[in-house]
């Protein structure tokens, strides 16, 4: 019974086969990314339109403007990934700019000059841990007649084009709150712990660390302190066991006493 297929003829043959398959594969590639390119610059040739038909509804309309944002992340085009609305690298600028006349461009940019006033002058008393509620509630209540209005989602994209400028300011989430960090120092793991109880009854203390989370009394003590060293706790010595209090939720209460 005679074997086929065995030598260098087949060694050969079998070469020749793998390097078209590889080749066609390649021509699928590309075909196939033409093809999807395609398909983008026609969609954002779309939304280039929208966007103009709609410029209006987009500066003004808050929740109008996130669902654009939104639409545009889907599609891979950020909003926000020039620090200003001159010429990028090829001459194209932002996308807010070249699309709406950089109105909205210039909206985001200037927002985050505001929450940067906003978390500048309120850093003694929180230590650079601003709320984003507190933080929308002081512009809004400084903002113009007939100025957009702004809304959470406004002020953490504001702050995200701070990011190019390589500055401190950044957000994260304590236990159920959204803040915005204006100072460069990271919290571990400990000090968002405290932080997240805090939240709870607006305080904590030595003794209810050790209680609560079972640590130590040097280790509860230690993370306390470097949190009233950078003011993101104020304490209250007129107790027993000295009290740390959470600026934000002292502020929070005051503002419903004033409101009430």
């Amino acid at each position: 019974m005679s074997r086929k297929g065995v030598g260098l003829a087949a060694f050969d043959r079998s070469r020749i086969t793998s390097a078209q398959y590889a080749s066609h594969g390649n021509n699928l590639k590309t075909s196939h990314s033409t093809s999807l390119e395609t398909q983008l610059s026609v969609f954002r040739s779309l939304l280039q339109q929208f966007s103009k038909t709609h410029a209006k509804d987009i500066r003004l309309n808050p929740s109008f403007r996130a669902e654009f944002a939104r639409m545009c992340a889907a599609i891979g085009v950020d909003p926000l990934a020039s620090s200003s609305g001159a010429g990028g690298k090829d001459g194209s600028g932002n996308f807010w700019a070249q699309i709406l006349g950089g109105s909205v461009n210039d909206f985001y940019f200037e927002l985050a000059v505001r929450v940067v006033e906003v978390c500048g002058s309120t850093r003694e008393e929180n230590g650079g841990l601003t709320g984003v509620k507190e933080v929308r509630e002081k512009i809004m209540s400084t903002r113009m007649e007939g100025s957009p209005e702004v809304t959470d989602d406004d002020i953490l994209r504001a702050v995200n084009t701070l990011k190019p400028l390589g500055s401190a300011y950044s957000t994260l989430t304590v236990g159920h709150k959204l803040y915005i960090r204006s100072i460069p120092k990271e919290l571990n793991t400990d000090q968002t712990a405290v932080l997240e109880t805090a939240q709870l009854l607006g305080y904590v203390s030595v003794s209810m660390l050790m209680l609560n989370l079972k640590w130590p009394r040097a280790r509860a003590k230690t993370a306390i302190e470097d949190l009233v060293s950078e003011s993101m706790l104020w304490v209250d010595k007129q107790c027993d066991e000295w009290e740390y209090w959470s600026p934000g939720f002292m502020l929070e209460v005051q503002e419903e006493i004033n409101d009430g």
